[in-house]
């Protein structure tokens, strides 16, 4: 059974169409990468899936329930977390303090006062076992602000992760940075794939990244759906390249 089943959804706003009768499946395990010009729709997908935006028809299922009417925070319960295009955090605060907060939220201890000395141990331990995957052990006491947009990203993703999910949405995880940076978080990704198991689908420009992390893509165009397959489909497909990656792809 797919983890992720998404049924011919669509989105309208008034008279434009962002998204058009979209379907997709994705297995446990897998890692999707779903790219496509400016304007595709593709964070429209995302929104859609995450619970931001209701579809205007179709439907998604996620491990078997129907999640279509689902509010935000109950498909985090459920266990889809995600990040955006514009990097989510607490610049004011440390990597370890914005770790924490996640992490107490999905233990049930959001807003408490106090902690009992056994759970505080419990959290601290959670926090230190999430730097230490995401290469932030050197940067715990940094304030986030102040770090490299690499690392920025790094703790987002790692704050989703406190969450526990089974599935993580990964929107332009590289967007804005270097190669060192792209590099480093492509490693990340892998790494969570691989590690922890998790199933992820990202949204992504690079098809340096795409091609290198992807075990399947999803082509949109329009809204709609141009193409699917695994990374050499989709280099050899012609729509593909003439619409997206160009010629020399």
């Amino acid at each position: 059974m797919s983890l992720l089943q998404v049924d011919n959804i669509s989105r309208d706003f008034g008279s434009l169409v962002a998204v058009s009768g979209v379907s997709m499946a994705v297995e446990p395990g897998e890692l999707r990468a779903v790219i496509g010009p400016n304007g595709a729709g593709k964070t429209t997908f995302f929104n859609l899936i995450s619970g931001l935006l209701p579809p205007t028809s179709g439907r998604i299922v996620f491990d078997g329930k129907d999640i279509t009417n689902l509010l935000p925070a109950r498909r985090v319960w459920r266990g889809i977390a995600r990040t955006f295009q514009v990097t989510e955090i607490f610049p004011e605060l440390t990597v370890r303090e914005n770790l924490r907060i996640p992490v107490e939220g999905a233990a049930g201890y959001r807003l408490r006062p106090w902690l009992s000395r056994e759970v505080a141990q419990e959290m601290a331990a959670r926090v230190s076992g999430l730097m230490d995957m995401g290469g932030l052990r050197e940067k715990a006491d940094r304030l986030v602000g102040e770090l490299p947009h690499g690392d920025q990203r790094a703790t987002e993703i790692m704050m989703s992760l406190a969450l526990k999910p089974r599935l993580l949405l990964l929107d332009e995880p590289t967007a804005g940075m270097g190669d060192q940076e792209t590099y480093d978080i492509t490693r990340l990704i892998r790494r969570l794939h691989r590690e922890q198991k998790l199933t992820i689908v990202l949204i992504e420009h690079d098809m340096r990244v795409v091609f290198h992390l992807a075990d399947r893509i999803m082509v949109l165009a329009e809204g709609a759906v141009l193409a699917e397959g695994t990374p050499d489909e989709i280099a050899r497909n012609e729509g593909v390249q003439a619409a997206y990656l160009g010629k020399a792809a």
